[in-house]
Order: structure tokens, then sequence, then C-alpha cells
């Protein structure tokens, strides 16, 4: 297996030549999919239709209706996938299979057009899937209404997330040549949802002294199930286990080493699948990826951090060594309320002259430093390794290809239409109207002007295809939110909504356009038709967006201060946890701004170099790997993904690394080389398994404990932190933090 595509050009070749028309040059694919289909089986049936939109409102509703709660649920589609198996199986039992013609036309439908089976039901997941992702706009709806406290027209607000949503389907039509129709975008987590189908729904018999796959997902699922309640309710703390704050309870020194929350993680450990996958799926990720990945864990958390804050770089002893929060030059939290004009939502800047620039902890300046490096080394790192293959494919994908395909492409080539580039042109140029529309109209209530929507339109566009490279490869998504914040703050500064509205239209865009793009492989993988593929995710997206703003519009408009946890009553839930953090970086990037942060007048001007660090730093592997042909591993370096790491810390912790990185190695390089038969047959069962039984616990956990306030027994292992209480602590002189003791 090519674990970068450096080798993409050379192993194209192969499939070209190559004579077994089963062929696929990625290992992983040929042992989970099988190069079989039946196009006789029904699709978009009656049973795809009631359940998969049943689902996707269900899932959209819970999602946005709980996340407005101090103790938010999430229900993903693996839900939806658990419970409409057996009940799309009595819809076959009883459902009367008679015709029905619908008058003056062609066109005839049944409502039970016979067993239940694999292609509606992985339709279903899609549908579901569409529900439960959520819309990322509606945070800004949250803003404006709960903390800006300003009227916003409803119209506006629900094309916003409308076509925030919908736009990346452009550029997904745009890209699917290369990114869905090339083996080698190989998208690694649709490995795992391909074996839980083919778990589910494949009858096998029962290997002698061995179990079959849908017996191994059940034993696992139950016993992750009846496990999660230690580490969800009875017992939080064995989620992060430090062995050196346990022994030093009261230096600040090795709670700041041992700490897998709010440190290096120095003998950390979790008990906790949740804590594993926190990053992603270790089985999922591919060996390369993981082993790229802890190296720029290795090199941000014990290279970087100690150096910068030990040396009081930023005056970094003044705050914590990790945490996403924002400080003053006290040491204290940043008092936003001191530097805003309430009435103008701009800064104050007499308040900001006259009390403190914003600072932040080392760890989470770096962060942002590395993670601007990320995105210009993703570019020249798809640039060197995939510019010629690219273009090459490109040319190609004008021509007739079923021969030189693998074989997955080559059976949907013959057996389906493809969907026309015209449907993902007209939808794009539809949704762009509305964008611009609803930026220009309704007297400028996103405060966005036109060329600010062609500007991240313009940023989607370009990082599409280099993210998606990275993510079909890797399993690892490199996100755009910083770079858009920066970009907008430097050149519209002082206006909050224009920034999250930039933010989410570049940003949100390329995500959703890569989430169409792995469903679409994933679809071919099912040998799922693609337009109705296309129907599906359309319909599925228009219909969870529409849900999802008018639970959010109903939630704002009857209950009293939501959002506000000074002026709401005791004890009430509707505190709006995630939109706190978003109206914060409104604030920090719209109002206060990148030039008063990262400009040379700003705390971490310094930070810039890593633009160019970023762009460089491929060239070095990039060179070594064309001198040095036989040395393999020389080509396996992914200078974006090792930096990729330092741009998600904080939220991930160092505890989810280290997890995550010892699962990733015991399963893919000792199991899958040692036992490779038994990873083939349930390596990917096992991840979907014990991602199942989680998801089912703590839905049971929320609704019938947790949503009522009842807690566990109250003990040492009840609190959910790792009891380094000290970690947080500054250590520079004179600074004084409740809790902590003052240098």
């Amino acid at each position: 297996m090519p674990g970068n595509i450096g080798e993409f050009k050379e192993s194209f070749a192969e499939i070209e030549s190559d004579d077994d028309e089963n062929y696929h040059p990625i290992e992983q694919v040929r042992i989970t999919v099988p190069p079989t289909d039946d196009p006789s089986l029904p699709v978009l049936t009656f049973r795809t239709w009631f359940l998969g939109l049943i689902s996707c409102v269900l899932l959209a509703f819970v999602n946005q209706f709980f996340a407005y709660r101090q103790n938010p649920v999430f229900l993903s589609g693996l839900a939806a996938q658990i419970v409409t198996l057996p009940i799309g199986k009595f819809m076959a039992r009883v459902l009367p299979e008679t015709t029905f013609r619908v008058p003056l036309t062609n066109w005839s439908f049944t409502l039970n057009p016979g067993p239940f089976n694999m292609k509606e039901h992985v339709l279903i997941l899609l549908f579901a899937g569409t529900g439960a992702s959520g819309v990322y706009a509606v945070g800004i709806i949250n803003i404006v209404k709960a903390f800006y406290h300003r009227k916003m027209n409803p119209v506006a607000a629900w094309l916003l997330a409308q076509t925030t949503q919908l736009l990346g389907y452009g550029w997904a039509g745009i890209f699917r040549k290369v990114l869905v129709d090339s083996p080698y975008m190989w998208w690694p987590d649709s490995m795992v949802l391909v074996s839980m189908f083919r778990a589910l729904h494949e009858k096998e018999a029962r290997p002698k002294g061995g179990v079959t796959r849908l017996q191994y997902f059940i034993m696992i699922t139950i016993a992750s199930f009846a496990y999660y309640i230690v580490p969800a309710y009875l017992a939080p703390s064995i989620s992060s286990i430090s062995i050196l704050c346990l022994i030093y309870k009261d230096k600040i020194f090795p709670q700041q080493l041992g700490s897998g929350l709010y440190g290096m993680g120095i003998g950390s450990f979790g008990l906790d699948w949740a804590t594993v996958t926190y990053v992603g799926s270790p089985i999922a990720t591919p060996t390369f990826a993981i082993i790229n990945i802890l190296v720029g864990f290795f090199l941000m958390m014990y290279v970087v951090l100690p150096i910068s804050y030990y040396n009081n770089l930023f005056d970094a002893k003044k705050f914590p060594m990790f945490s996403s929060h924002t400080y003053d030059h006290y040491g204290q939290p940043f008092n936003i309320s001191r530097v805003i004009n309430e009435t103008s939502f701009t800064l104050d800047l007499e308040g900001y002259r006259g009390y403190s620039k914003l600072y932040l902890s080392v760890c989470f300046a770096f962060s942002y430093g590395i993670c601007f490096a990320s995105l210009t080394a993703t570019i020249t790192h798809v640039a060197l390794y995939h510019g010629k293959t690219i273009w090459s494919l490109w040319s190609k994908a004008k021509e007739n290809l079923d021969g030189k395909m693998d074989m997955h492409t080559r059976i949907m080539r013959k057996n389906y239409e493809s969907v026309p580039d015209w449907w993902f042109h007209v939808l794009l140029l539809i949704v762009f109207c509305l964008s611009m529309f609803n930026c220009e109209g309704f007297g400028g209530q996103l405060q966005l002007p036109w060329w600010g929507l062609i500007m991240a339109c313009t940023i989607a566009l370009t990082f599409t295809l280099p993210i998606g490279i990275i993510q079909a490869t890797t399993n690892m998504q490199i996100g755009l939110n910083v770079i858009t914040e920066l970009i907008i703050g430097y050149i519209y500064p002082g206006r909050p909504l224009a920034n999250v509205t930039f933010k989410t239209y570049g940003y949100i865009s390329m995500a959703q356009a890569l989430d169409f793009l792995a469903d679409f492989k994933f679809g071919l993988y099912m040998k799922i038709p693609p337009k109705s593929m296309f129907v599906g995710q359309l319909v599925g997206t228009m219909v969870a967006s529409s849900v999802c703003f008018f639970t959010s519009w109903w939630l704002l408009e009857t209950i009293e201060h939501i959002c506000d946890p000074s002026l709401l009553p005791d004890g009430s839930p509707w505190t709006c946890p995630g939109d706190t953090v978003f109206y914060n970086a409104s604030i920090i990037w719209g109002v206060i701004g990148p030039l008063k942060m990262f400009a040379s007048q700003g705390v971490y001007g310094a930070m810039n170099w890593w633009f160019l660090v970023g762009f460089l730093a491929p060239l070095p592997s990039y060179f070594l790997g064309r001198k040095y042909p036989d040395k393999k591993w020389i080509r396996l370096i992914n200078i974006p993904l090792i930096f990729s790491v330092a741009g998600s810390m904080p939220p991930v912790r160092s505890v989810n690394y280290i997890m995550w990185g010892i699962a990733g190695i015991f399963f893919n390089i000792y199991v899958y080389r040692v036992h490779k038969k038994w990873w083939a047959t349930y390596g990917y069962v096992l991840a979907a398994a014990l991602d199942t039984g989680i998801t089912m616990m703590g839905i049971l956990l929320f609704f019938t404990l947790q949503s009522k306030d009842i807690v566990g027994p109250n003990w040492w292992g009840l609190d959910a932190d790792d009891h380094c209480s000290l970690a947080i602590c500054p250590t520079a002189p004179g600074i004084q933090t409740e809790g902590c003791p003052v240098f």
C-alpha cells in the first residue's frame, strides 16, 4: 500500500496495466470491500424516505435542542443505523406490496419492494448523518440574539443556515473526479462503516471455533455498553489518570509534567475508549499517519512547550501552561466588557489602552502559529507530491477511463449513471446568489460585504483539494477556522458578525464539501447509485438545516435570558456552553482583531513566521526522498500532519494523543502485521462496536440520570478530571490565582 501519494503516479500506472479486474492498490480496501454489486436492489424506496427523513429530523432536533443545555447530549448517525435496521425489516414484513400509479404520469411505486436491503440502510444512515452533523451557522444566530441582544430577520437567519451548508456541494462537484474516482483517495473512515454494514447484513457461516462478524459485533457492543457506565457515570476520573499527580499532590512542577488534561501528560493514561477516539479512530487511521501525528505531538508537547514556557516566552509563566482561555497582563481572565462598546459592538480603544493587551497560554499561542504553518505546508506538500498526478488525472477525467479505474469505480461506471456536472454547477450558482443576497440584503445585518463573500468562497475553493487529499489518505482534516478569522480580522476589523460570517462561509463550506465527498466515496464502496446519493444528501441537508434553524429560533424566542447564566434562575440548564466559546471568538477576532494580537504591536507578532516555516518545511523531505528513492520511509514523512497536531491542542489534550497513539500502534502495527487474518475479519468491526456501545450507554445515561441531575456516589473517582489542580497555576512571581500558591 502506498502510504504517501508520492508513489501515486507509479501506482496509477499499475492499475492501467494490471490484468486482474479485481485489483485495488490499497490493501485495507481489498480486504474490506467486496468487488461485487447487485444493481437490481431498490434504493430510494418508501422505507428509505420514511426512515431516513424521520431519522434526519429527530437527530437534528434532539442535538440542536440539547446543545443549549449545560450538559449537552449528542446523538450520532450510529444510533439511527442501529435502530432503523429492525424497523426496516419489520416494515418489509407488514407493508402491502401493492403498486400505486400516479395519475397522468408513467410513475409508479410500492410501499414494499421486497426485503429490506443494505443499500436502503446505507442511504438511511446518510440521511441521519446530515441531521446529526448540526449547522455551524446557528452559532451566529445564537450570539446575535442571546449575547448581543439584537434583532435578526428570520428569513436572513434561515438563508444563512441553508446556504452555508449547501455551498460546499459546489466545491465537491468540482473536485470529485480526483477525490472520489481516484483509487488512492480511499477515505479510511469509510472502512469502519463498510465493515459494520457487512456485519449487520451479510450472512456468513460461523467459523469452527470462532464467531461471525455479526456475533463479534454484538458481543463487543454489549461489553462496551456495559463498561462505559464506569467512566461516564461511576468513575469519570479513570478517563485521565496521572501517576505524577497522585504522587506529588502539592507541587506545581510535577503536576505540569504529569497532567494529561492541563500539562504534558508524562505518565498519564486513560481507561475510556472515548478518551482514545477523541482524536479520531485509531483503527481506521493508516500507520504512516499515526507515526507522523505522534512525531508532531512529541515535538509540540515535549520540545516547543517546555522550552517556551520555562524560558517565559510571551510572559508564559503568568498563565497556565495549557489553556484555551484569554488573559490580561496581570494573569487574570480577560474582561471583555472593559474593552467593548456595548452600543456599537466595536472596540473601545480608550478602554483597551487603559486596560491590557490580550494574552494566551503559551500552548494556545503556538497552536495558532503552527496552525498557520499547517496550511502553507499543505499547499507545498500537495504541489510537490501530487501536482503532476492531479493534473494528469484532471486531464484524463474527460476521457473514458472504464478500463483504467479500480474495480469499484469500474463497477459503478458500468451499472449506474454518474451525476452530471451541471447539477453541481447549477446548485453552486443558485446557492452563491442566495448567499450574496443574504449578505447584502436585510440591512446588512451580517456585516459582511459582497467582496467578503467572494473572498471566503475563494479560500474554500483553494483549500478543498489539498486538504481533501490529506483527509482522503490520512483520515485527518486540517481546519480553516483560524486562517479565515485571521484574514477577515486584518482586512475588516471591528466587526464581530462579519468575522464569524466570513469564517462560516469560508471554513464550513469546505468542511461540507469534504463530508459530501467522503459520503460519495462510501457510497461508491457500497455501490449506491450516484444520483440517489446526490438526492439523498441534498434533501437531507436542507431538511436538517431547517429543523436546526427552527429549533434554535423557537428556543431563543421563548426562553427568557437563554445563554445568560447571570440572569437565568438558579439551576437553569439553558447556559449554552458551546456558544459562549463562539461568542468569545467573535470578540477576540472581530472586535479586538489580529492586528492587536499578531501584528508588530501585538504580543504574538512572531507567530507570523510560521507561515514561512510551513511553506518551506516539506522541501527537505521531498528532495531527500528523490535523492534516496530506496529509503521508502522518507516518502512517508507528511509535514502537514505533523503540524496539524498543534492546531487541535486545545481542545485535544495530551492524554488523548497518548492513548490514541498507543491504540493505533497496537492495532495498526502489531495486530495488522502479526495477526492480519484476524484484523481483516474483525478490526474495523471492533472499532464500530466500541463506538456503538459508548453511544448507546451515553444516550441511556443522559435521559435516565444525568438530565435529572442524578449523580453517582460521592467519592474520589467521581471528579471528571485528573486531580492535577495545580497544573493550571501560574508560576510567575506575584501572580495570584484562586486555589494556587503565590510565588
